[in-house]
This record gives structure tokens, sequence and C-alpha cells, in this order.
């Protein structure tokens, strides 16, 4: 959510930078009769509690003195009838205004350029080179299918489209590679390592931006019976819980920056992705991803934001995956984000970079939802943090890139070395 002063002084300045920058088209002037609309309510409220109060005290001198006071009191249930319905009204007004607000989308950090798409994504550097085989490539299915390790049919028969059966050694690589994830995470870039919940409530889905505007992209169960029932979201991605710890908290500034980790399933239903990428586990309803997620002080947010993307980036050069890092555009960034950068790492079956991280800076659009804040040591107020989130990485694409970068001729995949250990010293799948 954007600071709400700059929404009551700035809206005309505001909407020109979404429609700018995001193709967002807020209406300033609806927007700027609300707030005239809300404050009239609120001092007239205002006056006629203070209104009230003296006749309350003027009533209180009457009676001890044996007078009459009928009139007085039918000027304070007048008075008070009309400040009943001034505060349901500027509730129905601070309600409208929460709903505009929490539709709009943040705004973009002045580093990050202009574009309408992914075309105007500005690439920042590549890391390895291709490799170049003297056979004909395979892709992840192919070389899946052999044994039966990627089981789509399966999988379709079990839960539909867009779910995958792993097997033998392709299911003993996915965990290898979550294990790798996180060790590196937890024992060289200093992230705690958090088991979190895979259903939240609708407040943790509305702090992190995924509600209002994205629910036809979640998966929900009702909770309860009756009255008593209520929804819990299915997450799609522990973004969403990691970042919600500090929901409604001052945090001590002392114990900033907070670093997490989580390696959790994530639920999509890709509502609006029908028709791409339906082989294989590019696109899938369900997948695994080790998660990074950092609240930061507003100061410390861009540095911490390099990091978190640097912390990916080892995990593939680890892995020994070329990859390249983007900067996102205004247009191709998520609702959330200030800037963003993409990892893409190279498939050789498709000749080209597909994203396998996104690390962004939210900075305090995702606190202010959530209220959450730090004690600012120099004011000693509290302040909305800055909230980051990355993958460090998605462990499905991952093992994509693992078996079609690492493939041999006669369809066997050889283990990366730094998961070796991971896979009992197995050094290939054959």
């Amino acid at each position: 959510m954007l600071d709400p002063n700059l929404l009551r002084q700035q809206p005309a300045e505001v909407a020109a930078r979404l429609h700018a920058t995001r193709g967002f088209a807020l209406d300033a002037d609806a927007l700027a009769s609300l707030e005239a609309e809300r404050k009239m309510v609120q001092v007239r409220t205002q006056e006629l509690q203070s209104q009230r109060n003296k006749l309350s005290g003027e009533i209180g001198k009457r009676k001890s003195k044996g007078e009459d006071v009928a009139e007085l009191m039918a000027q304070v249930s007048a008075s008070g009838d009309e400040q009943k319905r001034g505060e349901a009204r500027l509730d129905e007004i601070k309600a409208e205004i929460e709903a505009v607000a929490l539709a709009i989308p943040n705004l973009p950090h002045d580093s990050v350029p202009l574009g309408a798409d992914e075309a105007g994504n500005v690439e920042q550097h590549r890391w390895g080179a291709p490799r170049e085989f003297d056979f004909a490539v395979k892709d992840h299915v192919e070389l899946g299918a052999r044994h039966g390790w990627l089981d789509a049919e399966t999988a379709a028969k079990l839960s539909g489209a867009r779910f995958t059966v792993l097997r033998g050694g392709l299911a003993r690589l996915h965990r290898a590679l979550a294990q790798f994830m996180l060790d590196l995470h937890v024992e060289q870039h200093e992230y705690q390592e958090t088991s979190v919940p895979l259903l939240v409530n609708a407040d943790s889905m509305r702090g992190t931006g995924q509600l209002p505007k994205f629910e036809d992209d979640l998966f929900a169960t009702v909770v309860g019976e009756g009255e008593a029932a209520s929804k819990r979201y299915l997450i799609p991605t522990s973004e969403v819980p990691l970042t919600n710890v500090v929901r409604d908290e001052i945090v001590e500034d002392a114990a900033l920056p907070l670093r997490m980790t989580a390696h959790s399933m994530c639920f999509r239903a890709e509502a609006g992705s029908a028709g791409r990428d339906t082989r294989g586990m590019i696109r899938q309803h369900q997948f695994e991803k080790v998660e990074l997620v950092a609240i930061s002080r507003p100061q410390e947010s861009y540095a911490e934001h390099e990091r978190m993307t640097r912390c990916a980036e080892v995990v593939l050069e680890t892995l020994g995956l070329p990859y390249r890092r983007m900067l996102l555009c205004t247009g191709d960034m998520g609702f959330a984000a200030a800037k963003t950068y993409d990892l893409e790492v190279w498939l050789p079956s498709e000749n080209r970079y597909r994203e396998i991280s996104s690390c962004s800076n939210c900075e305090s659009f995702q606190a202010r939802r959530m209220q959450a804040r730090w004690r600012n040591p120099a004011s000693g107020k509290p302040e909305p943090v800055h909230t980051l989130n990355g993958s460090g990485v998605a462990i499905g694409r991952a093992m994509i890139a693992v078996m079609e970068n690492y493939q041999n001729a006669d369809g066997s995949i050889a283990v990366p070395e730094a998961l070796r250990r991971y896979m009992g010293g197995i050094e290939v799948l054959a």
C-alpha cells in the first residue's frame, strides 16, 4: 500500500506516475472527492461530539439546581443521532478509500527502466558459457521419461493437468537440490531456516499483496462450517507466511535485518497462463521452492536487495548453470515490487534463458498493508520496515536445468559435484 499521506496530498501526481510507469489508471478526482468528504464528515462528527460534551455538562449543572433539562436532553439526542450517521458514513468512506488503495500497485524505484512488457527488461550481466553439445539435445521430459522417473500421465490421473509424479533418481535429485540450497543459505548466507504453514488466512494474503487483486490465481479451502467458517489459502510462495511473521509487530532496531529462508510447497492456479508451458514441469500448479525473505531498515534495503540477488546467483554458480541477471522494466514487475531482478538459467532444449529466480524490494508497500514497523532509534518512533523477497531458487526449474545442461549422449545425467554428497556419492543418473 502506498503512503496514505502521498495519496491525500498528491493524488494527481501519483496518478500521473502510475500511468506513466505502470499503465495503471487511478481516478485522482474520485479519490480527492472521497478525501474531501472524509475531512468534512470527520470535522462535523468531532464538532458534534464537542457539542454533546458541552450539553452534557450543562445538563449536569441544571439538574443540580433542579432546573428543567428536557430541551437540552432533546438536543443531545438529536446531536447523537447525527453523530452516529456521520460515524457510519465515515466508516463507509474509509472503506472506499482503502479499497482503492489496496488495488494500487507499488511505485517503481527511479532506477527501474520504463517499459510495457518483458521486451523492456535490461540485461545486467551473464555468468557461464552455454555448453556446446556434439549430439542431439533432449529436453527434460524426454530425459525423465526413460525410466518413468518423470510421469505426467499418472499425475493427471491423480490430480489433473500441470502436476507431475517424480520417481527414482529424479525424486532424489529434486530432494538433493532443496537440501543443498537450504544448507547454502543457512551456513554461508546467514539466513535463518524456517518452517512455515502451507495454509494461511486472508489477512496474510492481503498483507503481501495477493488479495484482493489476485484471488483467481490462488487455491483456497474453507475451514469450519456456518458462521464460524473461514477461508484458508494455499500459499503461492513461502514469501507470504515468512513476510507476515512481522505483521502487526514493532521490530526493535537491533533485530534488523531479519533474514529468513524456507523450503516449501507452492500452489498456483495459473489462471492467466492457459496454453503456456504445458509440456513438462516449467509451469505447474504445485511446485517447490526455497524462498529468501528479508526485513530491513529502509536506508539499507537496496544494499540488502543486491545481497539477496547475489545469494541466489551463488546457487546457480555453485551448480555450474549458466545464467543472466535481468533488471525488470516497469511493465513487467510484480504488483508489490519497487524493483526486481530476475535470474534466468540457460535451457539447452529451448536454446534460451528461462526465469528461475525473482528478487524484489517492495520497500514499505507490504509493510503498510501489514502494519509492520521498526523502532527508529533516531526518533524513537515506529516507522514502516522495508520487505524483500526472492527465490533461492525454484527447485523444479533448477532440476530441469541440471538435467538438460548435464545430460550425456546416452540420456544419462551427470550429477553436479555440489550435489553428490546429498545423493549418496552418486555421480551419474543412468
